[in-house]
C-alpha cells in the first residue's frame, strides 16, 4: 500500500515579503509541529530504518504460498501490513523534516536512505498482485468467504476488480520496466516551460517583474492594464515559438494513455482513469454537462466584471485582476484558530475541539523560515498526527482560509485513522478535496454574517465566486478538453497543433462568453497546463467542491442527522469507494444535482456582489 500523499494549498501565487525570516533553529518550539508521535529522536528513526531493511529479506518468502490456503494468504497480509506501516512512518517522518528546510543536507540525505530502502521493498513486494490475480476464481471466492481473511475482504475486493486488465507477469514485467520513459513528455514539458523558455521581465510601478510560470497569474491581477496587457502577450509570444514542440509532447502523453487503455483492455483512457474510484463515466459527463448549461452565469459575472471595471473593451488577460482588493484583516495564528473554532460550531463540539487543540497544539509547524517549504499541505498519518504545514501570515486573510482548508483534510485523516485498520484507511483525491473545501464553505458562511463592513462583504463573495469559478468552470473546461483530445486519437484523428488550438479555441468562446475578447494566441493556454499529463484528474477538484457546497448547505440549515452523516462520510476513510462514501454524508454524485447545486449558489453570489458593487 502506498502511504497517503499530502494534500497540498498553494500560495496563490501571492508573495508575502517577510519583515525577518529566521533560520530553522531559530524557530520557536511551540510555533513547530511536534514529530514525536512518529519518533522521539534522529536516533529512534535510525533504528527503525535499519529494522525495515531487515524486513525486506522475509518477504520473498511468501512467494509461491498465496494459493495454499486462505491462512497463507492472511500470512503473508499481515507480514506486508506491518512492512507497509513501518514504510509510511519512517517516509512521513522523512518527508516531514525535509519540508521543515529543504537546504538541509542531514534531511536530505534522510530521505535518499529512506527513499533506497523502500524501493527494495516495493521490489521485493512486487510478485502479489500479479500472483493474487492468478488465482482461479472459485479458489478466491472461498478464501473471500473463510472469516480468517475478514479484516483484508476490502482490501481484496478492490484488488480483485482489476483482474480483468491485468496481463501475464512476463507483461506486466515489461510494462514495469517502461514507467521510467513513459513519463518522458510529462519531463521534457516541465523542463521546456518551467526551465528552458525565457519569458523576459515586465515593467511595473514598482520597477521590472520577471516573468515566469510561477509569476505570471500574479502579474495578471495588476491593477495596471498595461502590465496585464503586456504580461499576457510576452508570455504566450515566448510560448508560440514552441509550440509545435509542446503539441508533440502532449500527443505523445495521450498516444501513451491510449497504449495503456488499450493493452489492459479498457474501453477508453477516460474508462481506464476512472476505474480505480469505480467512478462510472457518466459522473464526468453528467458535470460538463451541469456546467454547460450553468454558463449563463458565468457569463454575467464577466459583464459585471467588466462594468466595475469601466473597461469599453475586456480582454482575457482582464479577467484575472480583482474586482475587491485584499482587505485589511489581521488575525494572528490564535485568533484565527478562534475564528475557525466558531465557524464550525454547525459540526459539533467533538469536530471543532478536536481541531482547535490539534491547531493549537501539536499538529502544526506555523510560520515561514529559510529553507521552508512553500505553500501548505496536510500530511495524514497512521502512526502519528495529522500534520500541517503553514507559513502563515497574520496580514493575509487568505491564510486564514488556508488554515480552515488544511484543518479539514487533517479531521478527515483524524477520523478515518480512529475508524479503519491500516489497510484501507486511506481515502482517496476524491474525498480529500471535499472535506477540505467543506470547512472553507462554512467559514467563509461565517464571516459574511459576522462582518458590517460592505468592503468585507463584497470581499467575501468575491472570494466564494473565484473559488468555484477556478475549481467548478475552469477545471470542467481543462475536463472537457482532455475528453476531446482523447476521444480525437481513439478515433483516428491526428492531435496537431492547428487541431489542438481550434478545439481549445471553442472551448474558450464558449465558457468566457460574448462579453470577453481572446486574442490570437489566447488558444495556446491548452499547451501549458501541466495537469493535463495527468490524464483525467482534474474532475475530481469540480466534483470535489461541488459537493462541499452541497454538504455545507445541508448542515447549515440541517440539525443532528445532517452532521452525523457528514462525519460518518469522515469516518470511513478508504473503507468505501468515493461515490459510496459521499451517499453516507447525503450527497449522491452519480446525479448532476450537487453539481447544479453548487452551481445556484454560484449564481446568487454573482447577484449579491452586483448588488453591492453596482
Amino acid at each position: 500500500m502506498e502511504s497517503a500523499p499530502p494534500h497540498p494549498q498553494p500560495n496563490n501565487g501571492e508573495i508575502i515579503m517577510s519583515k525577518s525570516i529566521p533560520e530553522r533553529k531559530d524557530v520557536k518550539k511551540e510555533d513547530q509541529w511536534n514529530l514525536a508521535k512518529l519518533f522521539k529522536s534522529e536516533e529512534q528513526w535510525e533504528k527503525a530504518l535499519l529494522d525495515f531493511e531487515k524486513m525486506i529479506p522475509k518477504i520473498s518468502t511468501f512467494k509461491g504460498t498465496l494459493s495454499k490456503s486462505a491462512a497463507s494468504l492472511k500470512s503473508c497480509m499481515d507480514y506486508m501490513n506491518e512492512v507497509d506501516k513501518l514504510d509510511e512512518k519512517l517516509g512521513v517522518y522523512a518527508f516531514l523534516r525535509q519540508a521543515e528546510d529543504q537546504g538541509n543536507s542531514e534531511s536530505t540525505g534522510r530521505m535518499s536512505r529512506y527513499m533506497r530502502i523502500s524501493t527494495q521493498a516495493g521490489a521485493a513486494s512486487s510478485f502479489f498482485n500479479p500472483e493474487l490475480l492468478s488465482i482461479n476464481d472459485e479458489l478466491i471466492g472461498a478464501y473471500l468467504a473463510d472469516d480468517i481473511l475478514k479484516d483484508y475482504r476490502i482490501t481484496l475486493k478492490k484488488m480483485l476488480r482489476f483482474k480483468p486488465h491485468v496481463l501475464s507477469e512476463k507483461e506486466e514485467t515489461l510494462l514495469a520496466k517502461q514507467q521510467e520513459f513513459t513519463s518522458t513528455p510529462s519531463k521534457a514539458f516541465d523542463a521546456l516551460t518551467n526551465v528552458d523558455i525565457e519569458y523576459g521581465e515586465i515593467g511595473t510601478k514598482d520597477g521590472k517583474k520577471p516573468l515566469t510560470n510561477a509569476t505570471f497569474n500574479l502579474l495578471l491581477q495588476s491593477d495596471e492594464p498595461e502590465v496585464r496587457k503586456q504580461t499576457y502577450n510576452q508570455f504566450y509570444g515566448q510560448l508560440d515559438k514552441h509550440k509545435n514542440t509542446i503539441a508533440q509532447l502532449y500527443n505523445g502523453s495521450v498516444q501513451m494513455d491510449i497504449f495503456k487503455s488499450s493493452i489492459r483492455k479498457y474501453s477508453s483512457a477516460r474508462k481506464m482513469s476512472l476505474f480505480g474510484d469505480d467512478v462510472d463515466e457518466s459522473v464526468y459527463d453528467n458535470l460538463i454537462n451541469a456546467v454547460t448549461q450553468s454558463l449563463p452565469a458565468l457569463h454575467e459575472y464577466y459583464e459585471l466584471r467588466k462594468k466595475v471595471l469601466g473597461l469599453e473593451e475586456q480582454h482575457i488577460y482582464d479577467t484575472k485582476t480583482p474586482l475587491v482588493k485584499d482587505v485589511k484583516a489581521v488575525h494572528t495564528f490564535e485568533e484565527a484558530v478562534d475564528k475557525i473554532y466558531c465557524a464550525l460550531a454547525p459540526m459539533g463540539d467533538e469536530y471543532r475541539e478536536t481541531l482547535k487543540e490539534g491547531l493549537l497544539g501539536t499538529w502544526v509547524d506555523r510560520y515561514e523560515n529559510k529553507g521552508k517549504r512553500s505553500g501548505a499541505f496536510s500530511y495524514g498519518t497512521y502512526s502519528g498526527e495529522p500534520y500541517i504545514l503553514m507559513n502563515y501570515n497574520d496580514e493575509n486573510i487568505r491564510d486564514l482560509f488556508t488554515l480552515a482548508h488544511e484543518g479539514g483534510h487533517s479531521m478527515h485523516s483524524w477520523y478515518s485513522v480512529r475508524n479503519n485498520p491500516f489497510q484501507h484507511y486511506n481515502y482517496t483525491i476524491f474525498e480529500a478535496e471535499v472535506a477540505s473545501t467543506f470547512n472553507e464553505q462554512l467559514l467563509g458562511d461565517y464571516l459574511l454574517k459576522h462582518t458590517d463592513s460592505k468592503e468585507m462583504k463584497a470581499y467575501l463573495i468575491g472570494n466564494q465566486i473565484d473559488d468555484i469559478l477556478s475549481t467548478v468552470y475552469r477545471q470542467t473546461m481543462f475536463a472537457e478538453y482532455e475528453h476531446i483530445c482523447h476521444k480525437m486519437v481513439e478515433e483516428g484523428q491526428p492531435l496537431t497543433v492547428d487541431s489542438l488550438r481550434e478545439e481549445y479555441r471553442k472551448l474558450l468562446e464558449k465558457y468566457f462568453g460574448p462579453s470577453v475578447i481572446l486574442e490570437e494566441t489566447s488558444d495556446l493556454e491548452g499547451l501549458r497546463i501541466p495537469h493535463f499529463y495527468r490524464a483525467f484528474y482534474v474532475y475530481k477538484y469540480a466534483t470535489g467542491l461541488s459537493a462541499a457546497i452541497t454538504l455545507a448547505r445541508k448542515i447549515l440549515k440541517g440539525g443532528e442527522k445532517e452532521r452525523e452523516d457528514y462525519t460518518n462520510f469522515l469516518k470511513s476513510g478508504g473503507s468505501r469507494f468515493p461515490l459510496e462514501s459521499l451517499k453516507l454524508a447525503g450527497v449522491d454524485m452519480s446525479s448532476p444535482e450537487p453539481v447544479k447545486l453548487a452551481l445556484d449558489h454560484f449564481a446568487d453570489l454573482v447577484k449579491e456582489l452586483k448588488d453591492i458593487l453596482l
